[in-house]
């Protein structure tokens, strides 16, 4: 049992991420994990209904990965992956390009799921300023959220997130959300209008995440890639938060049968034991980089770069991948519908949906995620041992897949008294 001296700690030393301090209490001690639960320093169970930001895959200190990195950690901690190779990172590219989508063939390796966005804008840009052509435009989604780096922040929606940066941040194209509208025929126009001067397209296919889980149509998403095949502009797919099963298939993607010019993964690529970013690109994007002319590199790295130990933990996570883990996410869905139906009687509920191992809602108040909802329904589901974030007052599950049936009766159980208060 803690004896406070790391509450003291944490509140003299740490600055914590998403949090006004001034307004936040003491934050919850957790001293170890275990599937689906989380146990804080008095023993107490929580059962982690995001997966602690949606990057715990299959369970936390699932024991096939917590093996894999400790067999690493005493081989192989880290090397400098610039004029260096290493077994892990070459076989988790393998791994990784035989997954995704066919036709995406080189892997660039972060550190978290920004970086990985990072990098593909930079490879899209500067592929068309090594053709010698001035493509500068980026078209993102309204709603997008795609990190807090300067790049990302750039392509996601502009609000409180990014409001103190708005003067630094390059201007983008901004595509209607394609939850609500037919993103289809405003890219088509913009192509028309602009199209030679664009250099890349950026979405989050099928479910975006942040900017309210708002989830769109696989057909949406097919029409986009078909116009940027037709008009030669790079899609860019990130896929940090859906990849790895997230909304059904390995990919958001298969769910249209498409192949992005360039993917962004992170979060569950090593089933949430470390942090890795991992961009993939088209040789075609390879290739405009390759050139006698060393200024035409793509100029970008990272100190823990293709890190040993994290790309064992990913190998390890994939490989758990298909089998059980299908069974799992399809039992999670089947179990998300049944609450979807119920909690769409609620009379301050709206706009219900699922995808995958996501559920989500709407409640009826302020949408704006400065909201008091979302604290409050944090706090209250915390009480009763049950981690959520809303995101202002849209609710949503997200849960590892070593989540049982009961875990999430429970929890949609103890949103609905919330409601009913």
């Amino acid at each position: 049992m803690s004896d406070g001296r790391i509450q003291s700690l944490d509140r003299t030393h740490l600055w914590h991420p998403y949090t006004q301090h001034a307004l936040a209490g003491d934050h919850v001690e957790i001293t170890r994990a275990s599937g689906a639960y989380l146990y804080d320093a008095t023993g107490r169970r929580i059962f982690d209904a995001i997966s602690s930001w949606w990057v715990t895959l299959h369970g936390h200190a699932h024991p096939v990965i917590a093996r894999a990195v400790a067999d690493q950690a005493s081989r192989l901690e880290q090397v400098i992956f610039a004029g260096f190779t290493h077994e892990p990172a070459v076989l988790l590219a393998a791994d990784l390009v035989r997954i995704v989508p066919e036709g995406l063939t080189r892997v660039f390796y972060t550190d978290d799921g920004s970086t990985a966005v990072e990098v593909a804008l930079k490879m899209a840009l500067q592929y068309w300023e090594n053709a010698g052509e001035r493509r500068r435009l980026v078209l993102a989604l309204e709603h997008a959220y795609h990190g807090d780096t300067f790049g990302a922040m750039s392509v996601s929606a502009r609000g409180v997130f990014t409001a103190a940066f708005g003067d630094k941040l390059f201007d983008v194209v901004r595509l209607p959300d394609p939850s609500e509208h037919d993103v289809a025929a405003a890219l088509e126009q913009e192509l028309a209008r602009r199209g030679g001067e664009i250099a890349a397209v950026i979405v989050e296919p099928m479910l975006m995440g942040a900017g309210g889980m708002r989830m769109w149509t696989a057909d949406a998403l097919r029409r986009v890639r078909q116009l940027t095949r037709q008009h030669d502009v790079f899609l860019i797919a990130d896929e940090v938060l859906t990849g790895f099963g997230r909304t059904g298939p390995l990919f958001a993607c298969n769910h249209a049968g498409i192949t992005p010019d360039i993917l962004c993964l992170s979060k569950g690529l090593t089933g949430g034991f470390l942090p890795l970013g991992a961009t993939l690109a088209s040789e075609r994007l390879f290739q405009g980089h390759v050139s006698n002319d060393r200024a035409r590199t793509l100029f970008h790295g990272h100190s823990f770069t293709a890190n040993p130990i994290a790309c064992a933990a990913a190998r390890a996570s994939i490989a758990l991948l298909g089998g059980e883990c299908d069974a799992e996410r399809a039992r999670i869905e089947r179990a998300h519908r049944s609450a979807a139906l119920r909690l769409s009687e609620h009379a301050r509920v709206r706009n219900a949906r699922v995808l995958g191992t996501v559920l989500a809602f709407e409640v009826d108040g302020e949408s704006d995620y400065l909201d008091t909802l979302g604290p409050a329904l944090r706090e209250f589901a915390l009480e009763r041992g049950v981690l959520i974030r809303p995101l202002g007052n849209t609710v949503y599950f997200l849960p590892p897949y070593a989540a049982s049936d009961g875990d999430l009766s429970d929890a949609y159980g103890v949103v609905l008294d919330f409601l009913d208060r």
